[in-house]
């Protein structure tokens, strides 16, 4: 998992704000303007809500959005669908309420102080 990538998502949401994916993209030296790269940005954002679902979060990916449409990409909600989370037809209404709780989830932990389960593991790059 993109380390850099995982904690400005984080702080994203604690915010509680969402950014684009073109802001994202230079933390994992990626450009938008590159097919190449847009797939990649895809993936590893997969991973960190695949990762976030695994742990009964809610899809911290939820908070990056396209400039044009201000919603996330449709590689979102397709994982939203391959993870079990989405099954209806009305992107935007599972969008708002999905970045609703990844919001109430990162502001909790905040204001609670509470350490987050699978915390990066310092020096490897790797969850635990």
């Amino acid at each position: 998992m993109h380390q850099k990538l995982y904690k400005r998502l984080i702080a994203v949401a604690r915010q509680p704000n969402v950014t684009r994916y073109s802001d994202i993209a230079p933390l994992a030296r990626l450009d938008m303007h590159s097919a190449a790269d847009r797939l990649t940005i895809g993936k590893l954002l997969g991973e960190i809500s695949t990762f976030e679902h695994q742990q009964g979060h809610p899809l911290l990916s939820a908070v990056v959005i396209l400039k044009v449409k201000n919603i996330p990409g449709q590689r979102f909600f397709k994982l939203a669908r391959e993870l079990g989370r989405y099954h209806g037809s009305n992107d935007f209404m599972f969008f708002v309420q999905e970045l609703r709780r990844v919001h109430d989830y990162w502001q909790s932990t905040k204001a609670n102080g509470t350490q987050k389960k699978g915390a990066l593991k310092h020096g490897t790059g790797k969850m635990h």
